[in-house]
């Protein structure tokens, strides 16, 4: 299994919009997110560590203004932990080697895949296009991506 890790360079490279979610456990403005769109077939990696996240085919249109997904790609990869900030209580989502803050899981989901929203800020996040995954190391994933067009 590949490792990934936290590493200063992958913290150097970032954004300030980048660090600021990721590090700072920020929140992109609603609609704002560069990969909120998109429907092309691959995986979504965290921006960090590279650790393999969520799949294009798990991705839908919540109408949250975040990229959602129903579930992880690999959920030894995914952390849930408690949030009581901002006078509530909602479970964070972080990458559990790169503890990148990536956004919080809701229960509100589509009921026939799980019912859960994983609401996930763009900022976390680096797609891995279906045709490069392989040679990035992620090709035991291919058979969780199909066409979402």
């Amino acid at each position: 299994m590949p490792t990934y890790e936290k590493t200063q360079a992958a913290i150097d490279a970032l954004s300030p919009e980048e660090f600021r979610v990721t590090q700072r456990n920020g929140t992109e403005r609603p609609g704002t997110g560069k990969l909120l769109g998109n429907k092309e077939p691959g995986i979504y990696v965290d921006i960090v560590s590279g650790e393999p996240l969520f799949a294009s085919s798990d991705k839908y249109d919540s109408g949250c203004g975040w990229p959602s997904f129903t579930k992880p790609i690999e959920p030894a990869y995914v952390s849930e932990l408690r949030d009581s900030s901002l006078g509530m209580v909602r479970t964070e989502v972080r990458s559990t080697n790169g503890d990148s803050h990536l956004g919080h899981v809701f229960p509100d989901g589509p009921a026939d895949r799980g019912g859960l929203r994983y609401c996930i800020n763009s900022a976390s996040l680096r797609f891995v296009p279906r045709d490069a995954m392989e040679a990035e190391g992620y090709g035991d994933y291919l058979n969780q991506v199909e066409d979402m067009s």
